[in-house]
């Protein structure tokens, strides 16, 4: 059988064997090297391949960025930054029309830079924002929506975990992609926060009561100035970058060691919280890992079956404008963010959309931006939604999953929203990265 008829056939039972329920890391890993069995028609060579290329997936010195910015995240956590950012944002927010909600975004995208990862700020803030909304009588959908739309800040905002997957896909450098995000992350934060104001302006109901006092008062001013440690922090990690101070794995070392001295100073770190920090980070440090190893063994199988040329030369002698390609792209993300998690998509589908891209002319970073936002999408839509599902754990019998996923609409429109200004303006996404 042709190569390339082999390869499209591990495609199709790809995706068959994980909606079946089958973890996605054995998938990849199995059909990869049965892929290569056919192609090659030697079981020697497959499994060669498949040991060689796992142990050389994780070899490049940029890998160690990923357990940093875990480590970095975890002790941030724990040493209450959730808490300060919200507090201080809720402050200055909350004598606003749907100030609550404001400062929920505000407080998920300054989170966003110190954890990268969504459903982490999904949890948490459930937990916060939550009872402060409905102490003023926020609508309860309303609420929910709002944290689970704001939660996605988490994987835009560096230093984003599937800006360093797709970078380690595409071998472009994490650096650039995380300064890469930073505008599209700003961008999204201010259409959120602008559609919070006006839906509360049409329905006042939803924004409930707002707080009263001065701003100027002793424990206010305390509240606002709490998170200095924090700002610092996210200043010195993306401002290194940005200067080129140190790599992306430095900067992910000296954030976790930062994070680490905010917990110990805060007298939050104990023998236990420390042990449990550490595991925790090795948890989701070592399954992504091994997700990112089955996926390099999987594209290796797709690189030798010539399947990702063939899709390049396909859709580069299409008559038709490359953001035609670009829509079928994001469509294909959309659909299958309502079945699988974000890591997943990216795994199956960059190695076999990249050389399209590259082969059309347009610019591998901001692509990258352009899926992440779009992969997003696929935390707050039904049936799988992570977020969601992250928030009813967090929050249990008090809400409904149907709540949250309604709450969620304005913000998926608000999404698509600020995709399709990502799109029509890459400069949004290249411009920093060009200036480093």
């Amino acid at each position: 059988m042709d190569p390339v008829y082999i390869a499209l056939l591990t495609v199709g039972l790809l995706l068959v064997t994980i909606l079946l329920g089958m973890h996605v890391g054995v998938a990849l890993a199995t059909l990869g090297v049965l892929g290569l069995m056919f192609i090659k028609g030697n079981p020697v060579i497959a499994f060669h391949l498949l040991g060689d290329t796992a142990y050389e997936a994780l070899m490049d010195y940029v890998f160690g960025a990923m357990p940093m910015f875990v480590i970095m995240g975890v002790f941030a956590n724990l040493s209450g930054a959730s808490e300060d950012l919200y507090s201080s944002a809720n402050v200055l927010l909350s004598r606003l029309r749907g100030g609550l909600g404001i400062a929920t975004v505000i407080a998920n995208a300054l989170f966003a830079a110190i954890t990268g990862i969504s459903v982490a700020s999904a949890a948490v803030f459930s937990a916060i924002a939550i009872p402060q909304m409905k102490r003023l009588g926020y609508d309860r959908r309303f609420s929910l929506g709002t944290v689970a739309g704001s939660s996605v800040l988490g994987m835009l905002i560096p230093p984003s975990f599937l800006l360093i997957v797709y970078g380690l896909l595409t071998e472009e450098a994490i650096g650039r992609l995380f300064i890469a995000g930073v505008l599209p992350g700003l961008v999204m934060t201010a259409i959120y926060s602008i559609g919070i104001y006006a839906m509360v302006l049409v329905k006042p109901r939803l924004g409930g009561q707002r707080e009263t006092g001065s701003l100027l008062s002793g424990d206010t001013l305390k509240a606002i100035f709490r998170p200095w440690i924090f700002a610092c922090l996210i200043a010195l990690v993306l401002g290194g970058l940005w200067l080129g101070w140190f790599t992306p794995t430095e900067a992910g070392a000296i954030g976790a060691f930062g994070a680490f001295l905010a917990a110990l100073f805060r007298g939050r770190l104990t023998w236990r919280s420390l042990w449990e920090a550490l595991l925790d980070s090795a948890i989701i440090t070592a399954s992504i890992y091994f997700l990112i190893m089955t996926a390099q063994v999987y594209s290796k199988m797709l690189a030798i079956s010539g399947l990702p040329m063939v899709l390049s030369n396909f859709f580069s002698s299409m008559a038709v404008p490359p953001l035609v390609v670009i829509a079928l792209f994001v469509l294909i993300f959309l659909l299958l963010g309502a079945i699988i998690d974000s890591t997943s998509i990216l795994l199956v589908t960059i190695p076999l959309m990249l050389p399209v891209i590259k082969a059309m002319g347009m610019d591998a970073i901001w692509f990258g931006i352009v899926s992440i936002v779009a992969v997003e999408v696929g935390l707050i839509t039904p049936p799988f939604g992570m977020a969601v599902f992250a928030m009813k754990a967090a929050l249990g019998d008090e809400v409904n999953i149907e709540d949250i996923f309604i709450g969620s609409f304005p913000f998926i429109i608000m999404m698509l929203v600020t995709l399709w200004i990502i799109i029509l303006f890459p400069p949004l996404s290249t411009y920093l990265p060009g200036l480093m």
